[in-house]
């Protein structure tokens, strides 16, 4: 893909970049804005104190790893809000494998500006780039098998939306972004049932929209038949052994998907997927994923 260039003007900034890309442009603007408000980016007194306003630079935002970039519009909102003057050149995209040592974004414009959007750039890229870079791992851990990596709701509060466009960047596929989008049956709502697997799935049928998919979390192996024998569309097969998640595909055959959860690393996702389960969560895509390692360097 050819590079990229924009100004401050161009609106929206995000044009070009990924479809999916979750943020309105008004959204995006507002989210950075705060971002770089927390900051008190027009307010830095180093920079204020030792550059002078007619000071112009030329800085590359860099890859220092290899990984999976994702959150370049936000950068750019960044930088544009920063600097109405700046000229970028856009060199990787979201979702794009980057080596180290790879040039991101090249810019050109106000060293105040580039210096107040700095940080907030870079935390937007870091964070969204790691998650991305991390799902991407265990994308490849899997390859050849028909389980799909799948993130969960453990992500970081506000930053939802984002996340899951991450994990999208990175090649995995989204679970239910909110409670309201699928039923999903989990131990202590069991609980609450006395463990009545059929009545629980009779209920989420009553209760919910036409079509809404209907999920169990099972421990054991019962429970996974009882939610097969009532026409659930999912089990989550909750910490189960290897030898429990293939008896459990057996069971569920084609009727039902089945999905593993809990514990998943990337040193046993693998034997995971080999079992036959459709899909496998992993909650560590987004709450645990380390940030990649990106700075701005001036020339």
């Amino acid at each position: 893909m050819p590079p990229r260039r924009i100004t401050a003007s161009d609106a929206p900034v995000f044009a070009g970049g990924d479809p999916d890309f979750p943020l309105s442009e008004s959204r995006t603007t507002r989210l950075v804005q705060a971002a770089l408000d927390e900051d008190h980016a027009s307010n830095d007194i180093t920079t204020l104190a030792t550059v002078i306003p007619t000071r112009r630079a030329r800085a590359a935002l860099v890859a220092r790893e290899p990984g999976v970039l994702c959150g370049v519009p936000l950068a750019l909102a960044a930088f544009c809000q920063c600097d109405d003057k700046i000229e970028i050149r856009v060199d990787v995209e979201d979702g794009r494998h980057v080596d180290a040592g790879a040039t991101v974004l090249f810019l050109t414009g106000r060293a105040r500006g580039l210096l107040a959007a700095e940080r907030t750039a870079l935390n937007f890229l870091q964070r969204l780039s790691g998650v991305a870079s991390l799902t991407a791992r265990y994308v490849d851990a899997v390859r050849g098998t028909r389980a799909r990596i799948v993130d969960t709701r453990k992500t970081t509060p506000g930053w939802r939306r984002l996340e899951k466009y991450a994990v999208r960047c990175g090649g995995g596929a989204n679970h239910r972004a909110t409670l309201s989008d699928a039923v999903l049956v989990k131990d202590n709502h069991l609980a609450a049932l006395d463990g009545d697997v059929a009545m629980a799935v009779r209920r989420a049928r009553d209760f919910a929209p036409p079509g809404t998919f209907v999920q169990i979390e099972c421990d054991h192996l019962a429970q996974v038949q009882a939610a097969v024998d009532v026409g659930a569309d999912g089990v989550l097969l909750d910490n189960m052994t290897l030898a429990m998640m293939r008896e459990a595909v057996a069971i569920a055959g084609a009727r039902v998907l089945t999905e593993a959860s809990g514990g998943v690393r990337l040193e046993t996702v693998r034997a995971i997927a080999e079992t036959g389960v459709d899909r496998i969560s992993v909650g560590a895509l987004t709450h645990s994923a380390p940030a990649m390692n990106l700075a701005l360097d001036f020339e």
